[in-house]
């Protein structure tokens, strides 16, 4: 996913609290009711992981486990230290500099990643590709520091060479490549995150909660007032501006914008979602997708590739895909907004609020 704006905004009669984030265009509205009688616990926990932040929210009507942040914690390193870009001793690095034709055993949370990755990349046509790691870094939006100019039509044909999903080979938990095919999974690894949490969060009995990990988030059950958790998403603008509040339970949120990370090179602007297909950075005017699904990988994954096909593909596709869909469609200094059939029932519960 891109770099954009997320806040999440607590409401109640005593107290509003506004926060930013670095990840995408995307806000939370919560309804908070404080000291009136036996309410169940509010646990917040919050801090910082996978290069960016992370906060949870659990409605607990029964204990939790005093380790539960440092459970978290470790799930979240977990993921960090399996598909990290800028780790060298990552799975995710040691795929990378692995030889064609050799295999490499990896651990279930990463072949997961990929199996979900290849779903994605089957059914958007090629749009998400996890393989443009040389692309990424030819373009400077790597680990890699970069001089922000735009590479040549020659540089970007040899990098296209070493791209495609279709190279990499996973039998069970053994991944090998017939290509010298390179990946980044930054575009769904947080999405994993978020759900290895709400599973955790599952299997300890607290149904209740909201996790966001970068701008990605899950929600389930019902929050602090005994309501469905309300989700606003922002405009794509430098000052976080609401377009819509949504009401969600039991679904995934994630949202891909594009206008946060770029550069501008001889008035052009190059922005840091690239299309697999052609090595190039898009140039639509879609700037912001929010895809809603019951995974959080898999609508962190689709949001991306919406990203890349613009609107109207992206709408053909969610239709086919049967895909919560919301896209924001820049007209000049405005936006306006285009929406799936999936989409329609969260937006009417929005305007009942």
């Amino acid at each position: 996913m891109t770099s954009v704006a997320n806040t999440l905004l607590w409401l109640s009669e005593l107290c509003k609290l506004n926060r930013s984030a670095n990840w995408i265009l995307l806000s939370l509205s919560l309804t908070l009711t404080v000291g009136c009688g036996a309410r169940p616990e509010i646990i917040q926990l919050e801090g910082t992981k996978m290069g960016t932040s992370y906060r949870i929210t659990v409605v607990a009507d029964q204990l939790a486990p005093d380790d539960l942040h440092q459970r978290i914690d470790d799930l979240l390193s977990l993921v960090d230290n399996s598909m990290s870009t800028y780790k060298p001793d990552s799975e995710l690095s040691r795929f990378n500099r692995l030889p064609v034709g050799q295999q490499m055993q990896i651990s279930e949370e990463f072949a997961r990643v990929l199996q979900i990755s290849r779903d994605i990349w089957q059914r958007s046509g090629g749009a998400f590709d996890p393989t443009i790691s040389p692309l990424v870094d030819l373009w400077g939006f790597g680990p890699t520091p970069s001089d922000n100019t735009a590479p040549s039509a020659q540089q970007i044909a040899v990098a296209l060479e070493n791209t495609g999903f279709q190279h990499i080979d996973l039998a069970e938990r053994q991944l090998s490549k017939r290509h010298p095919v390179q990946l980044d999974l930054s575009a769904v690894a947080k999405g994993y995150a978020v759900d290895l949490v709400a599973d955790l969060l599952e299997m300890l009995a607290l149904p209740d909660y909201l996790v966001e990990v970068g701008g990605e988030i899950r929600v389930s059950g019902l929050n602090p007032d005994g309501e469905p958790w309300r989700i606003a998403i922002e405009q794509p603008m430098l000052i976080s501006s609401v377009d819509r509040i949504i009401s969600v339970a039991d679904r995934s949120v994630a949202t891909s914008g594009d206008y946060r990370n770029y550069f501008e090179q001889q008035g052009t602007r190059y922005s840091h979602i690239l299309d697999p297909r052609t090595g190039a950075p898009i140039r639509h005017n879609l700037a912001s997708v929010t895809v809603l699904a019951a995974s959080c990988a898999e609508a962190d994954a689709w949001a991306t590739a919406f990203l890349v096909l613009g609107p109207e593909q992206s709408l053909a596709l969610a239709e086919k895909w049967a895909l919560p869909t919301y896209l924001l469609v820049a007209e000049g200094d405005t936006f306006n907004y285009l929406k799936s059939t999936q989409f329609a029932p969260y937006m009417q519960q929005a305007e009942n609020i």
